[in-house]
């Protein structure tokens, strides 16, 4: 897990899609439908560094099989303070194969869906390139 964090408080797309299985499950916390596949998935973590300012991971859980992760998170959107979580699975090889976020407060999931919304056309061209 200490790879994905990394990549993540490195602001490296490219480290952080190579945590990701080929058949990662994304589940964000403002769609209701699961977007499946590597490249959708690295697409909209692309499209949350360029939306989320001042990230960090603030705890780290690990279950007792150590294949499952929640990576608790503060950042901002604009004025919007976000509190969240990043509960990650681990496949046999390691590699990120299931990726569900949690944001709180309301107003902060309601600032990360317009936000997003706004880049989502630039995600779906990525996830194709």
């Amino acid at each position: 897990m200490s790879s994905f964090r990394k990549a993540v408080e490195a602001r490296d797309p490219d480290a952080m899609a190579a945590t990701l299985a080929e058949n990662v499950v994304f589940r964000s916390p403002v769609a209701f439908r699961p977007y499946p596949g590597k490249a959708i998935t690295a697409a909209i973590l692309r499209g949350v560094l360029r939306v989320f300012e001042d990230f960090r991971y603030v705890r780290e859980l690990t279950g007792d099989d150590g294949r499952e992760h929640a990576l608790v998170f503060e950042a901002r959107i604009g004025d919007v303070r976000v509190e969240g979580c990043d509960f990650l699975h681990l496949d046999e090889a390691g590699l990120i194969d299931e990726f569900t976020v949690m944001v709180r407060p309301l107003s902060a999931a309601q600032a990360l869906a317009q936000a997003m919304a706004a880049q989502f056309d630039r995600i779906q061209r990525e996830a194709v390139n």
